[in-house]
């Protein structure tokens, strides 16, 4: 909270914190973050963020009741860019849905559920056949 509404540099906008990982005798925290914008944008900020780092451990020292205050690293988490340009590639090469298929939800999706329908009734009267009836999985599913 104190990187979004407290750091006063201009460099730190668009900030996301992704996670912090402690060392193991809490001297010390990396900072992941997540800047949107151009890889000089991502730059600055962590220039932005390093400069705020003694401002930043102050704030964590007044919420915290710990021996030693941890040293502030931040470090640029790209694995939300990543993600979004995966997402991007994968629309480019996965074929897009007909217009046709899409208005299901209008008078296709009346006929397509009456179609399902006497498949579904077929599923019901063969499940008593086996082992397990569709009764029996109701009355389990009852109690359970």
């Amino acid at each position: 909270m104190a990187i979004l509404t407290q750091v006063r540099d201009p460099r730190v906008k668009d900030v996301t914190v992704t996670r912090v990982e402690m060392d193991p005798d809490m001297r010390a925290a990396t900072v992941h973050v997540s800047v949107m914008g151009s890889p000089a944008k991502e730059e600055l900020a962590l220039r932005g963020l390093a400069s705020s780092a003694g401002f930043l451990q102050s704030q964590v020292a007044e919420r915290i009741e710990t021996r030693y205050t941890p040293r502030l690293k931040f470090q640029l988490d790209s694995g939300v860019k990543k993600s979004i340009e995966i997402a991007r590639v994968l629309s480019e090469v996965l074929p897009k849905s007909s217009p046709e298929s899409t208005p299901l939800s209008t008078s296709g999706a009346a006929t397509q559920s009456t179609e399902e329908e006497p498949a579904s009734k077929d599923m019901a009267t063969a499940l008593p056949k086996g082992p397990v009836s569709q009764m029996d999985m109701e009355k389990s599913g009852e109690h359970a």
